[in-house]
């Protein structure tokens, strides 16, 4: 099994399986699950399967993970498509994030497919996380049976992400008139831009989420400017936003716009932020195991899902989109049968 799983995790990385080019490695994972006899279907670059004994009258539980990845950063090392075990470790882009997770949700998913439980199981391996696409997960769900909650396989460390902050991107633009440098003609954009860079920096949200803190506003790229001795007519930047559950993100995009002066533009409002009641059995069955719990400060799929989630995988978020991406061995093999084990207890709960 654990032998399988690291065979499998090297071909993905082999496969370059960028956010809406994931062909490859959907057809790796289907003929996969193919051969082990699980009749896998696919939409787009989406793979799912059922396991044996579905069960429309029981309860269903969703194992999840994405095989899309980032490109590489400039600063690799190493070959990205190149696995290279060394020092107990897998490097390789989408190692850690989030191909361990991939190959353990599948061992685990398989070790039960043929297994009588007292809920169902549904495997789904998608696409287009890393940019919160429309034909990923939101696709894909609009295809399934009702699902009941979720285990989605981000980075975690194996221990339970119970809930997770929302996201909000901004497109900023703050106006001037274009004027000549030498003559101290117009008036800078960049000027106004700095203005409302530095409330972005400092306004703090009066209402504090209990759990997940407060909303974290960081300013991340800026664009002026056509040339050194031309006063720019318009400054662009570009606000990342973590939000909590005490705000709705158009509440928050609302409360910016009345204090600055620059043109705001959210590219989306959706990816708001969860929470699972930790009365809930996926909470339940964590606490038993002894999992660690913990608020994610990163988004992930969870933000598509209409129903209970936790987030737990493979490997460490420190270490997604970084160079020289890897997985420690162990951690994988870890991992497959911390899975097993959830499952089985959540079985009996």
């Amino acid at each position: 099994m654990m032998t399988e799983a690291i065979t499998i995790l090297k071909r993905l990385i082999s496969t370059p399986s960028f956010s809406y080019e994931e062909e490859k490695t959907a057809e790796i994972i289907f003929d996969f699950l193919s051969v082990k006899g699980v009749s896998p279907q696919r939409i787009k670059n989406n793979v799912y399967a059922r396991n044996l004994y579905f069960d429309e009258n029981k309860p269903t539980l969703l194992l999840n993970s994405h095989h899309d990845t980032v490109k590489p950063t400039a600063t690799y090392t190493l070959d990205p498509f190149t696995p290279l075990e060394k020092d107990g470790k897998l490097f390789g882009l989408g190692s850690n994030d989030a191909g361990a997770s991939v190959v353990a949700l599948i061992q685990a998913f398989c070790h039960y497919y043929d297994k009588k439980m007292s809920y169902n199981l549904i495997l789904a391996i998608t696409a287009e996380e890393e940019v919160t696409g429309d034909n990923g997960i939101a696709l894909l769900l609009k295809h399934l049976p009702k699902i009941d909650c979720a285990i989605v396989g981000e980075p975690t460390q194996m221990k339970a992400a119970i809930a997770e902050r929302g996201l909000l991107v901004l497109d900023c633009m703050a106006h001037g008139v274009s004027g000549h440098a030498a003559r101290n003609e117009g008036d800078n954009a960049l000027y106004h831009a700095i203005d409302d860079i530095n409330w972005f920096r400092e306004f703090c949200f009066p209402k504090i989420s209990s759990l997940m803190g407060e909303v974290k506003m960081s300013v991340t790229q800026i664009s002026a400017g056509t040339q050194h001795n031309v006063v720019p007519s318009e400054c662009r930047f570009v606000v990342d936003i973590r939000s909590t559950d005490v705000y709705d993100n158009t509440e928050i995009v609302d409360i910016i716009r009345q204090h600055v002066k620059c043109d705001v533009v959210p590219r989306s409002t959706k990816h708001i932020a969860s929470c699972i009641n930790e009365n809930h059995r996926l909470v339940q069955t964590a606490i038993a195991l002894g999992i660690e719990r913990f608020v994610s400060p990163t988004t992930s799929d969870m933000v598509n899902m209409p129903f209970p989630a936790i987030k737990m995988g493979v490997g460490d978020s420190a270490r997604s989109h970084q160079a020289d991406e890897f997985v420690y061995i162990k951690e994988i093999e870890d991992g497959v049968l911390r899975y097993i084990e959830f499952l089985k207890a959540f079985n009996h709960e």
